[in-house]
C-alpha cells in the first residue's frame, strides 16, 4: 500500500534524510526509531504528503503522492503537535474532521463520541481542548485519526504523553488498523512500542537506514 524509494530531504542546507526506502503492506506495522534529530518527523511528514522529499518519491496504492494524503486516500495522520483547535471541544475536533471527509452531521457527531469513548475520553468529550491535559489532547488526536477509519495510519510519537494504562488502550486501537488489513506507521522513542511492530526502521544507524524484521512482542504495561 505504501512504498517510498530513495528518499532524501534537505532542510536549511542540512541533510536530514538520505537514501531511505519504506514499504508497508496491508496488514503490516512499521516503527520508525532513532534519536531526536534523526529525521523521524521529517520522514513521516514526507510519507503523509505534508512535506515533499528533495529526492525520491512516495507511492500509495501504486499512485505517486503529490500532496497531503488525507481521507480521500484512506490516510489518517497523528501529528506530534496534535493539530487540534484549542477553542473547540474534543468532540467538535473529531466531528469537524469527519464532516470535512463527507460524513453527514448526525453521523459525524455520533462517530466522534464513539471514537473518543474508545480512547477513554467519553467524560471529556464536551471539554474545550485547552482545558484538557497533554495526554488527553494526545488521545483526542488519536481518536480523530481513528474515527476516519483509515486504511493507512501514520502517527508521530502518538503515546509520548500517555501513562501506561492510557498507552495500552491507544496502542490497542491503533494496531487494530493493521489487524483489520490496513497499514500502520509509528514514529517512536519507546522500545516496547517498536517491539510490537512487525518491522523497525532505525534512522540512527550510521550509513544507510537499517530495517529489522519483527521482534518478540513485549507487554505494554498495565492495561488498567
Amino acid at each position: 500500500m505504501l512504498a517510498a524509494h530513495g528518499l532524501g530531504y534537505v532542510r536549511d542546507g542540512q541533510q536530514i534524510l538520505n537514501g531511505v526506502d519504506v514499504t508497508v503492506e496491508p496488514g503490516e506495522s512499521l516503527a520508525v526509531t532513532g534519536p531526536s534529530g534523526s529525521g523521524k518527523t521529517s520522514l513521516l511528514s514526507i510519507l503523509s504528503g505534508l512535506a515533499a522529499p528533495t529526492v525520491g518519491a512516495v507511492h500509495i496504492d501504486g499512485a505517486p503522492l503529490t500532496g497531503f494524503a488525507g481521507p480521500a486516500l484512506g490516510v489518517s495522520v497523528v501529528l506530534q503537535g496534535y493539530g487540534l483547535v484549542s477553542l473547540l471541544t474534543a468532540a467538535e475536533n473529531v466531528e469537524i474532521a469527519l464532516r470535512a471527509a463527507g460524513r453527514p452531521p448526525r453521523d459525524a457527531a455520533h462517530a466522534a463520541r464513539a471514537s473518543l469513548a474508545q480512547l477513554g475520553l467519553d467524560a471529556h468529550a464536551d471539554q474545550l481542548v485547552e482545558e484538557l491535559s497533554g495526554g488527553q489532547q494526545q488521545r483526542t488526536a488519536v481518536a480523530r485519526a481513528l474515527a476516519l477509519e483509515p486504511r493507512l495510519l501514520i502517527a508521530d510519537e502518538p503515546t509520548a504523553e500517555l501513562d501506561p494504562a492510557a498507552r495500552a488502550v491507544a496502542l490497542a486501537r491503533m494496531f487494530e488498523v493493521a489487524a483489520g488489513g490496513g497499514s500502520l506507521v509509528l514514529a517512536t522513542h519507546d522500545p516496547e512500542v517498536a517491539d510490537r511492530c512487525d518491522r523497525v526502521l532505525d534512522l540512527s544507524w550510521e550509513g544507510e537506514p537499517a530495517e529489522t524484521a519483527a521482534r518478540p512482542e513485549l507487554p505494554l504495561g498495565n492495561p488498567g
